[in-house]
């Protein structure tokens, strides 16, 4: 069975800070961010918690690819990338919910 992936960028409130991941579960993951989970996490010490940007694969490697892809991109590339999807940069997480 081939299980899809999903990339993401959450930011703070302040969009100083972007985090760029990769899951399986796009959902539980922003719930972890959301609840800190990992509170020793690079995500949880800057208050990654706003899910701006995400994007859906076929499969895990395909979403492991774009990860290493935006990963190696400048921050006004990525601002470009959410920007084009999500001008206002509004957090999505309530378009995932129930999905």
């Amino acid at each position: 069975m081939v299980r899809g992936g999903s990339v993401y960028i959450v930011t703070n409130k302040n969009k100083t800070t972007l985090y760029t991941g990769v899951t399986s579960d796009l959902q539980a993951r922003i719930s972890e961010h959301k609840d800190k989970v990992y509170q020793t996490s690079f995500t949880a010490r800057y208050n990654l918690t706003i899910l701006v940007y995400h994007e859906g694969f076929h499969s895990i490697e395909e979403a492991i690819a774009r990860e290493k892809y935006i990963k190696g991109k400048s921050r006004k590339w990525k601002n470009e990338l959410i920007g084009k999807l999500n001008p206002s940069w509004k957090d999505l997480y309530s378009e995932i919910i129930n999905w």
